[in-house]
């Protein structure tokens, strides 16, 4: 039988719902997105505990979310409590190093305009965390910070509950979805499933990467502060670990900045030795250790990662960490998919870089073997 032609309202008719669907999910857009990495990513995690619950998906499925909540929360109500505790000295530190006489002969040797606007910065900066608080209220007023503050957490509470529901609906019936799009998707059979399953070993690299690496580097930064006799140096350490999600430069930052406040503070030979452990130690963990993790799901050079990480931040900001991997991976699969099913034997077409020869995915082999039959 002829294929008919599709008629044009019904083609209008389509665009038109694709557009309003895209209306739809546009606000939470990111919550879906986060919610669809960590259901691949746990998703083998998903399979053996059904198993142990005796093919109760929704149980297991509960169990993984609440599991979720707790490793968000324990931690940072852990880090919220260090710093709280910590964090006053540390600001306090920073606050009387900046204030400090040997600040002001630095920004004397600056030029004029310069040195103006420096000192205008300092002046401006609370010399410790009670009288920020009093800046705050003063400019703002009570009433308005609190309602702040109360706008914000609500924001990220519905954030937050609207990705851990899509989470879960998407750990119980994940396998059901992902055929669905590759029963529909316009792609040849088993190429949707093969993409998908590309951006989950690309999303379990990235994310446990980046949380592996944070880690190492806090730590590595630790060791330096405590050796350099850093004052608060966990409240430091705890810094040098949110910013350790910037590539490449955010933990060596941190360090930079401490040793910088040591040699104002009259410690140079310490602040030297920091330093010089920023960049060699701290800074080649991140070298090193994340595009190694990361190679793994991507499977290409480290430095396409590196670049891929910082022109996703980028593009698209925090969650950018974890698309900028993902548009790679989403490019090199149609490339090996189109010499691979398209261009069968063409010598003009190199292999992929990082990918040995023959050297396929599981999906793909799957997707051969389908088609040979």
């Amino acid at each position: 039988m002829a294929e008919q032609p599709i008629p044009r309202f019904f083609l209008a008719l389509m665009i038109a719902a694709t557009l309003l669907v895209a209306l739809v999910i546009l606000p939470v857009v990111s919550e879906l997105f986060l919610a669809a990495i960590l259901a691949g990513v746990l998703w083998p995690l998903q399979k053996w505990l059904t198993a142990r619950l005796w093919g109760r998906r929704g149980i297991a499925a509960g169990v993984l979310t609440v599991g979720v909540v707790l490793l968000l929360v324990g931690p940072l109500a852990t880090m919220g409590a260090f710093i709280i505790a910590d964090g006053a000295d540390g600001v306090r530190f920073v606050s009387d190093a900046l204030h400090s006489k040997d600040v002001a002969r630095l920004i004397d040797l600056l030029p004029t305009g310069t040195g103006d606007f420096l000192r205008d910065a300092i002046d401006r900066l609370p010399r410790d965390p009670g009288e920020l608080a009093g800046q705050v209220g003063a400019q703002e007023g009570a009433t308005g910070v609190a309602v702040a503050a109360l706008r914000a957490t609500g924001s990220f509470a519905f954030h937050a509950t609207m990705m851990l529901i899509a989470l879960f609906f998407l750990l119980v019936r994940g396998d059901e979805a992902v055929a669905w799009l590759d029963g529909i998707s316009p792609l040849r059979p088993g190429q949707t499933r093969e993409l998908l399953d590309t951006f989950k070993k690309v999303s379990y690299a990235v994310i446990v990467s980046t949380g592996v690496t944070s880690a190492v580097q806090a730590a590595a930064a630790l060791v330096g502060f405590l050796i350099a006799r850093v004052p608060n140096p966990v409240f430091f350490a705890l810094v040098t670990f949110f910013v350790a999600f910037i590539p490449a430069i955010g933990a060596a930052l941190v360090v930079l900045l401490a040793a910088l406040l040591l040699l104002v503070t009259g410690h140079p030979y310490m602040a030297i030795f920091l330093a010089a452990w920023g960049l060699v130690v701290v800074g080649l963990v991140d070298n090193l250790v994340k595009p190694l993790l990361i190679r793994r799901g991507l499977e290409v050079h480290g430095a396409v990662v590196f670049f891929a990480l910082i022109g996703g931040i980028a593009a698209f900001g925090a969650i950018g960490l974890l698309v900028g991997p993902l548009v790679v991976s989403l490019f090199l699969a149609l490339l090996r998919m189109y010499h691979r099913d398209y261009t069968p034997g063409d010598p003009r077409v190199p292999g992929m870089p990082g990918l040995p020869p023959g050297g396929e995915s599981d999906a793909s082999t799957a997707l051969n073997t389908s088609a040979a039959k």
